[in-house]
């Protein structure tokens, strides 16, 4: 995933309303809430124009293939912005009735919210429940809703550990199998060079749920309207036993995500690792060029060593919108845009990481050396990591809401470096009062 994938899980707000938040609140009449798959080959078949909003930068490559293995169809592709910009958007033409696409790009963290809304269209009955063996298994959990398909996964970012070689050789740094050791590191580090960190997490809540995801913590139980979070489970715990000691003795970079000095401190070597998702290379290759040889890749650190499990960090699905005027030649233009080989080794070589099996699995995938990483085969290494993906992880319906108020209450134990744990009930006790006011009926323990 590029970084123009990624970004959305940190945005603004896209502001849920009641309307949109109850199920069963229609978002616009189609008809086409039921079908088949002959359904979908003959609208192939047929032709027509639908609009696709994506902000992927292979998009403009799919939908030019799409179009020449089917002449007859148009693909009018927008990029109506990235992440909340998108959603906005997509929410007005949900409110007005019209405007709004056929297909459209919505990260896995941002389906339910839609998807609970009525919004978007359920796939199953055009038989794509069928096409589970073809995803990785996290990816597909995060489209398949009680049965109900609502999309299909592009990408994924099953989390993994990037770090600088050059720095760890010049400190005498061991690469960490366990979050112990990680700390070891830090602190190891810090004090041979007050300049440079192990990391850099001033605040982020796609970074804080994904390593909540990682410890074993399940905060939010979804069941319809009927939601429950516990954001002081065993597992958000555990995150925050590791964590907090980084945060409370400064370990950390305060540095801002993707901005022009994180770049730089990557480069310099100011900031040894990055924990996050498999789409980092293509943004580390043509973001931080002056370290081409000092990085490499390794397995997610873990609590106590032993049995692999990551999380993932970012990722979307494709979705057909309810309000489409022709849903079965949208839901074949999804079909092929994340699952034929056609499409998805055109993703894949724009830097996108895949969430196909087949691509996962392909010797070239998988044999590829970059020489960015050393001639390391590091797909060999995210490939594992999408294995290792822990299950089980929900959501919230009103997830966008929630990373946009994160910084009022967990963002400012990392402001005033103190205990993480106040913060995050601070921020569970707004969701629930959120949740509520939007026509949840949300509890917290």
């Amino acid at each position: 995933m590029h970084k123009r994938l990624r970004r959305g899980l940190s945005a603004v707000a896209v502001g849920v309303s009641a309307a949109i938040a109850l199920v069963g609140c229609a978002s616009g009449g189609s008809s086409g809430s039921s079908g088949s798959s002959n359904d979908v080959s003959a609208a192939l078949a047929k032709g027509g124009t639908i609009t696709y909003w994506s902000w992927t930068p292979s998009a403009k490559a799919q939908v030019a293939a799409f179009e020449k293995a089917y002449p007859k169809v148009h693909v009018n592709l927008v990029n109506a912005g990235t992440g909340t910009d998108e959603y906005t958007k997509l929410q007005n033409a949900i409110k007005a009735g019209s405007g709004g696409p056929d297909v459209a790009q919505v990260e896995y963290f941002a389906v339910p919210q839609f998807a609970l809304s009525n919004s978007l269209l359920d796939l199953s009955s055009y038989g794509f429940s069928s096409l589970k063996s073809k995803y990785s298994a996290s990816t597909w959990e995060s489209v398949d809703m009680g049965g109900k398909i609502y999309g299909l996964p592009q990408d994924s970012g099953p989390m993994a550990l990037f770090y600088n070689k050059k720095v760890f050789d010049q400190y005498g740094l061991t690469v960490p199998k366990t979050w112990a050791e990680y700390v070891a590191d830090a602190e190891k580090l810090h004090a041979a060079n007050p300049q440079d960190y192990i990391t850099s997490d001033s605040g982020d809540p796609g970074f804080t749920t994904s390593m909540i995801w990682q410890a074993g913590g399940r905060p939010f139980s979804v069941n319809g309207t009927k939601v429950s979070i516990n954001l002081q489970d065993a597992g958000t715990k555990k995150w925050t036993a590791m964590w907090n000691p980084l945060v409370e003795k400064g370990l950390l970079a305060q540095t801002p995500g993707w901005s022009t000095d994180w770049f730089k401190q990557l480069g310099n070597g100011q900031i040894a690792t990055l924990i996050t998702g498999a789409w980092m290379p293509g943004d580390l290759e043509s973001s931080v060029p002056e370290a081409s040889g000092d990085w490499r890749v390794a397995p997610m650190p873990t609590y106590d060593g032993g049995t692999p499990v990551t999380a993932n960090n970012g990722g979307s699905s494709e979705v057909v919108m309810k309000a489409s005027k022709n849903p079965a030649l949208a839901a074949g233009f999804l079909k092929w845009l994340n699952s034929s080989s056609a499409s998805t080794k055109i993703f894949a070589n724009s830097g996108g990481f895949p969430s196909t099996t087949a691509d996962l699995s392909s010797s070239s995938f998988l044999n590829a050396a970059p020489s960015y990483f050393g001639g390391q085969q590091i797909n060999k290494v995210l490939a594992d990591a999408s294995k290792n993906v822990a299950s089980g992880w929900s959501y919230l319906p009103y997830e966008v809401y929630a990373n946009s108020i994160y910084a009022d209450s967990v963002g400012q134990a990392y402001q005033n470096k103190s205990d993480l744990n106040p913060g995050l009930v601070a921020w569970q006790q707004a969701l629930v009062k959120y949740g509520n006011s939007q026509g949840f009926t949300v509890s917290g323990k």
